[in-house]
């Protein structure tokens, strides 16, 4: 059985602290946003994550979904999965 690649996590430092700060505001967010990390280091295109590749000014990113309305804003680079940005649907498209 072949063993599986994990993917590297880089954070922008404005997704770090855009991060802290909704997780500061919504704690009870803590659990979910830890297992969407754990499962974009396993597969981006985890279908749990509803990954979609975005157009216009954002082509060549990638979102996900935090939540129903919470998205997180990615670009992939061989094995590295560079997060770039997290918020509502409105503050990152």
């Amino acid at each position: 059985m072949p063993l599986m690649t994990m993917m590297r996590l880089e954070l922008e430092r404005s997704f770090s602290k855009r991060s802290k700060k909704l997780l500061k505001r919504n704690p009870l967010l803590q659990k979910t946003y830890e297992t969407l990390l754990s499962k974009l280091s396993i597969n981006p295109f985890d279908p749990t994550l509803h990954t979609h590749p975005l157009k216009g000014r954002l082509k060549g990113k990638y979102a996900c979904s935090l939540t129903q309305d919470l998205r997180v804003v990615f670009k992939l680079y061989d094995d590295i999965v560079h997060l770039l940005d997290i918020g509502s649907h409105d503050e990152v498209y």
